[in-house]
Formats: structure tokens, sequence, C-alpha cells
């Protein structure tokens, strides 16, 4: 229990999403409201805690002075540590050496470059998380608030449509729909070189037929590459998860989607592969 509630002028943050400032302005007695507030209680205190302030007649004080044995130790979630006490900050189920250990495994594992999962962000956003935490010893949630907030956008704008376009409307790799592009070429100049040679020959139409294999290829392979999809593995229902490695598609809906797009890419592959088989084979062959 807090023996102050802060002022919301104070403890007020720029928060990661518009709907949170939403939900708090309009409807403070909802669910999301009550948790945004008291998070911003919890941040106030902790740095009013940091600058020396310390509700000594809070109930969670006297509870530490009289039995301060209690409760067992609760072990550090985020450190490799021994087990710490509980804090007497009001509102906590952690000690307050776990919050900032916390804040600095955030730091130097994924913001610090070259750490162990480096996330690349802004250069002056990086620079202001690291004096907040390093110089200011700050370790409140609002210190990452700008930097969940360019997250966040990159994942919407970025990582999720891209996901979408490779899972739900393809199921190849890069470098799988790179090989069938090399193979789509090779397969096309095969296919005209010998339907230019049996044409200046004057290949009788029936050994011209062979053009049908390379063409038909051909025209296979750049519709995969064009598409990113591969029919055959699409009408089987398995999807490409690494090069060569295909898993089997779980969700019905893009299961069904992929059908559809399958179907499409073979009827596309067919009508060029046939325009171009009738061309070369019926064309009327010279001899130089």
């Amino acid at each position: 229990m807090l023996v102050e509630t802060p002022e919301l002028e104070k403890a007020g943050s720029k928060r990661s999403s518009q709907i949170l400032d939403n939900y708090e302005a309009n409807v403070e007695g909802r669910e999301s409201g009550e948790k945004s507030i008291k998070e911003s209680s919890v941040s106030a205190f902790m740095r009013e805690q940091k600058n020396g302030h310390s509700p000594h007649g809070s109930l969670g004080s006297q509870a530490a002075k009289h039995s301060p044995s209690e409760r067992p130790p609760r072990p550090s979630f985020m450190t490799n540590s021994d087990p710490r006490t509980d804090s007497n900050s009001p509102g906590q189920t952690v000690a307050r050496d776990d919050i900032r250990a916390s804040a600095e495994k955030i730091l130097y594992t994924f913001l610090l470059p070259g750490s162990e999962r480096e996330i690349v962000l802004p250069q002056h956003m990086l620079e202001s998380i690291r004096y907040n935490i390093e110089e200011e010893g700050r370790d409140d949630p609002e210190v990452f608030d700008n930097a969940k907030e360019y997250v966040f956008q990159a994942m919407e704008r970025d990582a999720y449509p891209g996901f979408l376009q490779a899972k739900a409307l393809g199921n190849l790799v890069p470098l799988s729909v790179l090989l069938r592009l090399v193979l789509g070429l090779a397969s096309m100049m095969a296919g005209f070189w010998g339907g230019f040679y049996m044409i200046l020959t004057d290949t009788p139409r029936r050994t011209r037929c062979w053009v049908i294999l390379p063409f038909t290829l051909g025209a296979y392979f750049l519709m995969t590459y064009q598409y990113k999809l591969d029919p055959i593995m699409a009408f089987l229902g398995f999807s490409e998860y690494t090069f060569m490695n295909w898993s089997r598609i779980r969700e019905p809906y893009v299961g069904s989607l992929l059908r559809k797009r399958a179907t499409m890419t073979i009827i596309m592959a067919l009508v060029i592969a046939t325009a171009l088989c009738v061309l070369f084979i019926f064309v009327p062959g010279t001899k130089f």
C-alpha cells in the first residue's frame, strides 16, 4: 500500500501504444487503465526511492521490520546469482536488486552492439537507454518505452507482413526460390536453343516435340520463382521450413490458400509452356 499516491503529471509518460492512452483517459475503471496507472505509480515510487525517499510508515516497511524471515527469499528470474530477500517496496513481489539486474540484462543481451541477441536500434535511442541505466541508475520500465514502441512498429510494418508473405502466400525459403530461378532460366535456354536448332535444320515435327520437356520445366520453375510457391508441395500440404526441410502445414486456412495459389501457378505455367511448344513445333522449318 502506498503512503502517498504520485501525481499523474509526475508519473505520466509516453506509453508504447496509443490505445492504452485512450483507455486511461476515457475508461478509468477498466482493467487496462488500472494496470497502466499502477505501473506509472510503481515507476514514480521507484524513482523517489532512488533519490532517497522511502515510505517508512507503509505496511510493507513495518512488516519487513517485524518479521524479515517469515517469508522465504525469492530467487531472481533474470540473473544466476543467489536468491535475494523480498523488497520493502509496496506492490512489488521481487527484490529491487532483481529489477536492477533485469534492466542491465536487457541492455547487455539485446541492445548493446555485438550483444548475444542484438536488436538494431537508432543510435540516439540506444545512447539514451545506456545513459539512463549506467549513469543515472534508473531501472524503471519507462526507460525502455521508446525502444518498445520502435520494435513494435518495426514488427507491425515490416516483420509481420513479410512473415505473412513468406508463409501464408508461399511455401519456399529464399535459397530455394533462387535455385528455381537458375533452373528455370537454364531450362528455357535449353528449350530455345533446341527449338531454333531444329527449325533451322528442318527437323521433323515429331522430333521437335522434345522441346516440350525443357519448356515445361522452365515455365514451372520460373512460375515458382515468381510466386515463391512450389505447387506440387502445396498440393501435398507441405511448406519449406529451412532449405530442403519440409514440414506439414497445420493451419487449414493457410493450406487452402496455398492450394488456390498453386492452381493458378500451374495454369500459368501450362499456358506459357503450351504457347512456346506450339510455336517451336509447328513453325515451318528451313535449311541454310
